[in-house]
């Protein structure tokens, strides 16, 4: 006899998944008796690896980062209706990110004088039985469902796959009451009895033959050509595919709102990127392409196209759905995978009888015109670099760069095979731009605004990295000190070291929350709040802060250590990636810098 826990666990390792990220509650004994079964018979292993997570919101972080890694689905087992609260943020955040993750929680029993199996028998049991418990995170789901009986447990599973895994891609939730989940039945109703090859994802959409030949002769004969992108790099493969396009016809590329890296920060024809600021070149663009990005430029920011501009929108989720309001004037619209229209329209400028040569002198100029204008961004950006600090406390810049120059010498790659994590808020865009990274999938972000990603992301990708072959020499997290607190750090670094997966965090400390601040400026810039302090607007966590670094230590067994003053980055910095590289065990770096 098996259970309809057996059933799932074995549909969710004949689908592929490695991983469960779990927490578990009074809904899940069939799950520990059957894992113990597994054990008993496997020389103590289980088809799927058990992530032990302290706390939910790090679970669902830790699945995200393993996708992102792998661009495989991973799966999280939560506990009824609080469990299912306490993923938090980290929903909105698998949501925007269109990341592939199956949540699975358990419910309250529906029966409650032991007529079967599971029955009510424990006082939570009636608080926890909630009237509609999906609803709870229903709107961010590609798909909600719920097991109703041990003989379509496998179709259920691979239907909310097949949804996670197509694009858009997403989370998908499915829950059962306790006494389902005890289900038995007879080995003919186990996972065996579907084909897992029949329920593939769906196939990556292309352009119309229309839309290719339009936005391609466009692209050909535009005069300041752009694309915007901002998240195609999430798929490594678009990468080469758009720096060849880029160089070949001499388009301009900016990046808007990344969550990847898009396009290196080396090539020829990038020329900068913003997190809704000023975007410096939109106003010169007379073809713009926007591909798969979901806030190309932000209106009230004194970014306006020029009127006669021509524009384009290629993405997975063209009107994006899930968003009470977005809109972009263009000329046409397309859902299309990037990979796909990327490789359309490269082999389309091939082609023989085109209105203008790829090999024009028109296009010789772009091309010269744009690597002229990107090497002055990145000229400028290493001026910034080198600029002495005045004040009492290092700058971003300067922690960043030593950090950069320090991971060069001291991994076997030279920063090669580095994976980071940015988690900055405020800060977020300099990372990026003193990072200045050039390898696809080498810096992720959550795609989302819910921060508390970074230190279970850091955990979850390591254990990817191992399953998909690419393991990195050092795994680095930079966070701000508002943003280490929502990460829930003693359940992080507690994983840290239970599953073995060491990683340097940065630690921005800015004295609170610099984000709410800088909003209230953009309403109220010469306001009363204009001219106060962090912690008089209740956005600071001063003059009594926490000590980041030993919350890690006492947590996870971290080394750490602070730097204040200016200098003395270098020597700290060297300490930290040392530590992890040779004794395989997390480092905090608490970086103190100019106040808010």
């Amino acid at each position: 006899m098996t259970t309809t826990a057996a059933v799932f666990l074995q549909t969710l390792s004949r689908a592929g998944i490695t991983h469960a990220f779990v927490n578990w509650g009074n809904d899940h004994p069939a799950f520990l008796e059957e894992l113990e079964r597994q054990r008993v018979g496997n020389d103590g292993n289980t088809d799927v690896q058990i992530v032990t997570c302290p706390n939910e919101m790090v679970a669902l972080s830790a699945a995200q980062g393993y996708a992102q890694v792998t661009r495989k689905p991973a799966a999280v087992i939560v506990h009824v209706d609080v469990g299912t609260q306490a993923l938090a943020g980290a929903v909105h955040n698998v949501d925007r990110a269109r990341t592939p993750v199956l949540i699975f929680a358990g419910a309250a029993p529906f029966s409650g004088q032991g007529e079967l199996k599971g029955s009510k028998n424990e006082w939570p049991m009636w608080p926890q039985d909630v009237p509609d418990q999906p609803a709870i995170v229903r709107q961010y789901m590609r798909y909600t469902a719920q097991i109703l009986s041990v003989k379509n447990v496998p179709k259920v599973v691979m239907r909310a796959l097949q949804f996670a895994t197509s694009d858009p891609r997403g989370p998908t939730y499915l829950w059962a009451r306790r006494e389902v989940l005890e289900e038995e039945s007879g080995p003919s109703t186990t996972s065996t009895n579907i084909n897992i090859m029949k329920w593939p994802s769906i196939q990556p959409t292309a352009l119309n033959s229309e839309a290719v030949q339009r936005i391609s002769a466009a692209l050909l004969t535009a005069h300041f050509p752009l694309i915007i992108t901002g998240h195609s790099g999430r798929n490594p493969c678009t990468v080469p595919l758009l720096t060849a396009l880029s160089n070949q016809l001499g388009i301009a590329i900016y990046v808007s709102c990344p969550s990847a890296v898009c396009v290196p920060y080396s090539h020829p024809t990038y020329l900068g990127m913003s997190f809704g600021g000023k975007n410096p070149i939109l106003h010169e663009a007379d073809v713009i392409l926007i591909l798969d990005t979901d806030v190309p430029w932000v209106d009230a920011q004194e970014n306006t196209p020029k009127q006669d501009a021509r524009i384009f929108v290629v993405d997975p989720d063209p009107l994006k759905q899930g968003m009470g309001w977005s809109h972009v004037d263009a000329e046409l619209v397309c859902r299309a995978d990037a990979e796909v229209a990327l490789s359309q329209l490269h082999e389309a400028v091939n082609l023989p009888g085109l209105p203008i040569s790829p090999d024009s002198k028109k296009i010789l100029s772009r091309k010269e015109n744009l690597q002229q204008r990107h090497d002055e961004w990145i000229h400028r950006l290493q001026a910034v670099e080198t600029t002495s600090v005045d004040g009492p406390t290092p700058t971003v810049v300067s922690i960043i760069s030593t950090l950069r120059q320090t991971v060069i010498e001291l991994t076997p790659s030279r920063g090669q095979k580095t994976l980071w994590i940015n988690e900055c808020s405020s800060n977020l865009p300099i990372v990026f731009d003193h990072v200045r990274p050039d390898i696809p999938d080498s810096m992720i972000c959550s795609g989302g605004t819910s921060i508390g990603y970074c230190l279970g992301a850091a955990v979850g990708a390591q254990l990817g990295a191992k399953v998909a072959g690419k393991e990195p020499e050092l795994t680095l997290v930079v966070v701000g000190d508002g943003t280490f607190l929502f990460c829930v750090p003693s359940a992080a670094y507690w994983m840290a070291r239970r599953y073995e997966t060491p990683h340097l965090t940065i630690v921005l400390n800015n004295g609170g929350w610099a984000s709410p601040i800088n909003s209230m400026k953009g309403i109220y810039p010469a306001g009363h709040g204009s001219r106060a302090s962090g912690d008089r607007l209740s956005v600071g966590f001063g003059p009594d802060m926490p000590d980041y670094g030993q919350i890690a230590a006492a947590a996870g067994g971290a080394w750490a250590a602070k730097i204040e003053l200016p200098g003395s980055e270098k020597s700290i910095l060297k300490e930290a990636v040392r530590i992890v590289l040779e004794e395989k065990r997390c480092a905090v770096v608490e970086c103190v810098v100019e106040s808010i």
